[in-house]
């Protein structure tokens, strides 16, 4: 995993949060305006900590929540919905003051993040879609997602579909060799397939679209796809150069800058 130079080293807090059978584990640092990070499919929160780090020094709170399914986080993984998901992230805000935070999703984490927008407007002060992928992107991109996170396949394979599929040119895709849980990527695809269309829209908040230049699940022809959905009214494009759509460890001190930039724009959106 990429670090960033002479970022300064913040302690990492780890608690974990309650809400009936569920449990959520948590890394937390730094103090002040809130912002929760939310990681790709079937991958866990501590992706993020080389940017919470530098989010930290740059006077941020960033919460760092384990999905259900993973490390010590648990709860049940069938018969669920992105609701049910974003009802896990609501919990850790309130359990950690219940302010309103910037939510970051990577990749599969943005739908989760858009999806508490709309149940949890009051806890949401805007949305960062990271590394989002297009609405519709060829099977062959989903299968070769599958092949990454297959430890029965050669490493050379997985190593190959890493580079292809996640990682920009000249980038070590050996980073994200570890790291994932098929079983819980599985279950977050069909509480995606179980959710009722209308999310896309992340409610009524501010949305930061923070785009990876080499990123094959959203092409560069495609820019402008989310502003013109949405509005430019309510969507602020980034893109960062030199990162694919891993993009948290190719470039973490970019996303780290990106994020906290946006974070200091944001106002409560009135009810």
């Amino acid at each position: 995993m990429k670090t960033i130079p002479n970022a300064p080293a913040f302690a990492v807090e780890r608690f974990a949060v309650t809400d009936g059978d569920v449990r959520i584990a948590v890394l937390a640092c730094g103090r002040g305006p809130k912002l929760v990070l939310l990681p790709s499919l079937g991958r866990d929160g501590d992706d993020f900590v080389p940017v919470a780090q530098a989010l930290a020094a740059a006077g941020v709170r960033v919460l760092m929540p384990s999905p259900r399914g993973i490390g010590a986080s648990t709860g049940l993984l069938d018969g669920i919905s992105l609701h049910t998901l974003a009802g896990d992230v609501a919990a850790v805000l309130r359990a950690d003051g219940g302010e309103p935070a910037l939510i970051a999703g990577h990749a599969f984490g943005n739908w989760v993040a858009r999806v508490t927008a709309i149940d949890h407007p009051g806890l949401v002060l805007g949305v960062a879609v990271v590394a989002a992928a297009h609405k519709n992107i060829a099977p062959e991109l989903r299968a070769s997602i599958d092949a990454c996170m297959d430890t029965t396949l050669p490493r050379e394979e997985r190593l190959r579909h890493l580079q292809a599929t996640f990682f920009a040119p000249g980038h070590d895709a050996q980073a994200w060799l570890d790291g994932w849980h098929p079983e819980v990527a599985r279950a977050q695809r069909r509480a995606s397939a179980a959710t009722p269309a209308g999310w896309w829209s992340a409610g009524r908040v501010p949305v930061l679209d923070l785009q990876a230049e080499d990123d094959v699940f959203a092409p560069a022809s495609g820019a402008h796809l989310l502003r013109e959905e949405l509005g430019a009214e309510r969507v602020t494009v980034v893109r960062i150069a030199r990162a694919g759509h891993a993009l948290i460890p190719e470039q973490p001190a970019a996303v780290a800058q990106a994020l906290t930039q946006y974070l200091h724009t944001l106002r409560p959106t009135p009810p």
